[in-house]
This record gives C-alpha cells, sequence and structure tokens, in this order.
C-alpha cells in the first residue's frame, strides 16, 4: 500500500484546513462497522474491501468516508485529525463552598424578577439596588480570597483548559501529536498557532472539560511519553525558531506504577536539564495547578507568569497536611504554610507576573481571560525577542538561581537540637549513640575531677 504522495496523503496534510473539503474525492471506513479491538487499543488498521472490485477509489481508502455527525468524522483513523470543539451541552454551573452568600443574593433578584413579570410591577429600583450589592460582595469576596479558596477556584470544573485559551488567541492552530517513539499522551497537548502574525510553539498540560474528557485526558497527570512529547517539539521549535509558550495546568505528573517503569523520574529530570539549553525564548503561564515536578518539567523558561487565582505547589496542601500533620483536614493551614498563590510567588520572585482574572474567576469569563493572557504574554515576548542566544540562555538561568535566600555570615551551630522533653533517668555510656549528634561520638559535658577542682582552688 503506498503513502507517499497521491491523493490520500495530500488529504492527511491538508486535514487542518478542514478534511471535510476532499469528503467528495476519497473515502475512508473501516467496513463501515467502526475500529475493531485492535484498532481501539491504539493500532490503525487500514483496509479495502474484498472481492468484486469497487472502482478508481478502492485503494489506499475505501470509498466510504465513515460516519459524519455534524461536520465531524466520528469513525476511522481520520477522527484522530478533529480538532478541538466546543462541548455540545454547556456545562453545569458549579457553586463554590465561599460563593453562598452570592448565590442567595442572586436567588433573591431572580425572585423580584419573576415577581415583576407575574404582576407587571415596576421593581426597576429594588432591582438595581439588589444588582449593586451582588456586584459589590463579589468584588469583596474574590478580592480576600484566602489560599485555599484561591486552590478551590483553580480547580473549578468549569476553569478554561489549555486548548481553550489557545483557540481564543490564535489567528491560526494545527496540534501535533507523538514523541517518535510509538506513544501520544493526551493529556500532554502540543501545536504550532499564530497570534499577531507571529508563530509559537504551544504546549501544555490539559484536562478535560467533563468526566469523560477528564479519564481521556488521564486528569491532566501525563505519562513519561508525555513529557517526551514536549521535549520532541520544543526541539523543534528550536530548530524553526518558534518561541515557546507552555502552559501549566496539572495536579503533578503520573505517580503510577506504570509510569515509574517506563521512567517517569528520568523524563522529567531529561526535560529539566534540556530546557535550560533551549535557544528560543520560553514563556510558562500557570493557568490554573501548578503541581510538583510535572509542572516544572515544562515551567523552565525565562519568564512565569500565573494568572491571579492560579497555584504553584511542591505538594498539594492535602499531601502536605498528611504528611506534617498527619490529618487532610489540617489542608488550609498547610496551604497558609506554603505559599501557593501568585501573589506570594511574586514575592519570592518566583513568579514575574499576575495576570489578571475576572472577578468571579477565569470560568466566569473565559474570553476575556484569554486576551489578558495574550496582553501580557506579548508584552514579555517582545522583550526577549530583542536578546541575542547567548543573553537569553543567561537569563534563563539567571532566573532560577536568583530563587530564594542564602544567609552566609550567621553562625551555626554545628549539633542538632531538638526542643524536647528532657530525659527523666540518668544518661548510660551506651545510650550516647541515640543523641541526634550522630553514631555515639556526641561529646560529653566536661566534668572536674577533685584534684582538678583543688588545684583551681589553690
Amino acid at each position: 500500500m503506498e503513502f507517499v504522495g497521491g491523493t490520500a496523503a495530500t488529504a492527511l496534510r491538508s486535514a487542518s484546513n478542514g478534511i471535510m473539503q476532499c469528503a467528495g474525492q476519497l473515502g475512508t471506513s473501516f467496513n463501515g462497522r467502526g475500529p475493531s479491538r485492535s484498532q481501539r487499543k491504539g493500532s490503525v488498521v487500514i483496509s479495502a474491501k474484498k472481492g468484486k472490485k469497487s472502482g478508481e477509489h478502492e485503494y489506499p481508502w475505501p470509498e466510504k468516508m465513515g460516519e459524519v455527525y455534524q461536520g465531524e468524522i466520528t469513525d476511522g483513523a481520520l477522527k484522530f485529525l478533529n480538532r478541538f470543539k466546543p462541548l455540545p451541552n454547556p456545562p453545569k454551573p458549579v457553586t463554590l463552598p465561599f460563593e453562598s452568600p452570592i448565590v442567595d443574593l442572586q436567588n433573591k433578584i431572580d425572585e423580584v424578577r419573576e415577581l415583576a413579570n407575574k404582576t407587571g410591577m415596576d421593581f426597576t429600583d429594588q432591582i438595581a439596588e439588589l444588582e449593586e450589592r451582588y456586584n459589590q460582595l463579589r468584588r469583596e469576596l474574590y478580592g480576600q480570597l484566602t489560599p485555599m479558596q484561591r486552590l478551590s477556584v483553580a480547580r473549578h470544573p468549569n476553569r478554561p483548559t489549555v486548548l481553550d485559551h489557545v483557540m481564543n488567541i490564535t489567528d491560526k492552530w494545527v496540534e501535533l501529536h507523538g514523541d517518535r517513539a510509538g506513544f501520544d499522551d493526551p493529556a500532554m497537548v502540543c501545536g504550532v498557532g499564530t497570534m499577531d502574525g507571529m508563530s509559537f510553539m504551544f504546549i501544555g498540560t490539559q484536562k478535560g472539560r467533563n468526566t469523560k474528557e477528564n479519564i481521556y485526558r488521564n486528569f491532566a497527570m501525563p505519562m513519561p511519553n508525555g513529557y517526551r512529547k514536549a521535549l520532541r517539539f520544543m526541539r523543534q521549535a528550536e530548530k524553526f525558531g518558534f518561541p515557546i509558550l507552555t502552559f501549566i495546568d496539572t495536579p503533578g505528573a503520573y505517580a503510577g506504577i506504570k509510569a515509574e517503569e517506563v521512567g517517569q523520574g528520568e523524563a522529567i529530570a531529561f526535560n529539566l536539564r534540556e530546557m535550560f539549553g533551549i535557544k528560543v525564548p520560553i514563556i510558562a503561564i500557570v493557568i490554573g495547578e501548578g503541581g510538583s515536578g510535572g509542572a516544572l518539567a515544562i515551567g523552565c523558561g525565562n519568564r512565569m507568569l500565573m494568572l491571579e487565582n492560579a497555584v504553584y505547589y511542591v505538594a498539594s496542601p492535602e499531601a502536605c497536611a498528611a504528611i506534617l500533620w498527619k490529618t487532610a483536614a489540617a489542608a488550609p493551614k498547610a496551604a497558609e504554610a506554603l505559599r501557593i498563590t501568585a501573589h506570594e510567588l511574586v514575592k519570592l520572585n518566583v513568579v514575574d507576573e499576575i495576570i489578571p482574572e475576572p472577578i468571579g474567576g477565569a470560568h466566569s469569563d473565559p474570553v476575556q481571560t484569554s486576551k489578558n493572557i495574550k496582553t501580557v504574554v506579548m508584552k514579555h515576548m517582545k522583550e526577549l525577542m530583542k536578546m541575542d542566544v547567548e543573553t537569553l540562555l543567561q537569563d534563563r538561568a539567571a532566573k532560577f538561581r536568583k530563587i530564594g535566600e542564602v544567609e552566609e555570615s550567621a553562625e551555626v551551630d554545628p549539633y542538632i537540637k531538638r526542643n524536647m522533653k528532657k530525659r527523666d533517668a540518668p544518661l548510660e555510656g551506651d545510650d550516647l549513640r541515640m543523641l541526634p549528634s550522630g553514631n555515639g561520638s556526641a561529646p560529653k559535658a566536661p566534668v572536674a575531677s577533685n584534684a582538678t577542682s583543688d588545684s583551681f582552688r589553690e
């Protein structure tokens, strides 16, 4: 079967421009019955009908195009070339616990409007007053969110995903697949797009918008092949001179045994090392959760930006609370101590700039949030594009070297001390080995002998 050149290859190459244009010329179907068991597992089998010769379009594709629903190919190999599309049904509104006062006020506004419609009376002034209180209360609530409340906003089910933002800010967009080793991790999305006439390589961890998508995307927890896929397209961007934008929205890398068997730690560490040598500008944007090494593996850039209600942490507050306080109920306390919010991380020089969100969070106005991201990204990109390669690499290394503070002038006690209850029983000789200073070499307290004390008295 020949795939080099020909109308079928042309159709595949032009799929980003609308594969339906060639529907009348080509045909794709797998005997009209959908994918077989082997095809569902990831392999693609292409076959033609046996027996009677069908005409011109028997090879390389069968004559029929497959099932098409609302302009989308739902059957066969070409379904993998479909674009990211809006959900057929809008997501249901989700109310966070701290938003209950806003919801109560909104219900009152709805009741007054319903009463006005039924009775025909004019309640315009009352509705305007309630709406003003509603907007003021909303501003107050979102203006003083605690770290745990910001975490709940970052995890909101309706929060816009990577592909939502990409579709909103790009003029053209083509998704790219595969790590050139036989795998394509759906949790990691990559592609080339243009903004204001400039081409970019987009890389990000993709969450699902419903349960079905979350299972397909593995809840935005990439496998090792996802990070290898990301590195492949970073190198491709370096080859063609495309600046790189990485979007971080993941609770962390997948920690299952399957991931460990195929080298999760090695894949993350390799990305960390290689990203410091990529010779094009890299800007990382935390749009939701930025969890642990799974976020850092695509986050080593010249600039780190964060949405106002995003979070960035080494361990989730729930995990930290379970480790330190032995209960997940201490998660709010852990969230305060971890300093996971954008405002705290700007003070620590981890984040370079905070991207504002609309009042109510990014999910309340996804399009405006995407516009805010584009504005800030383009501002920083114009600065980075003025640097030569050597300056660019030095700038990236300097960004991470200045994180944190080291105090070298202070005196350090060489012995480990703990604030523990004093021992009731006297120490024996063997008990010295249990001291925190190590293996029995702890210094003994000097005890003056009688002869020595007498000599001092003289």
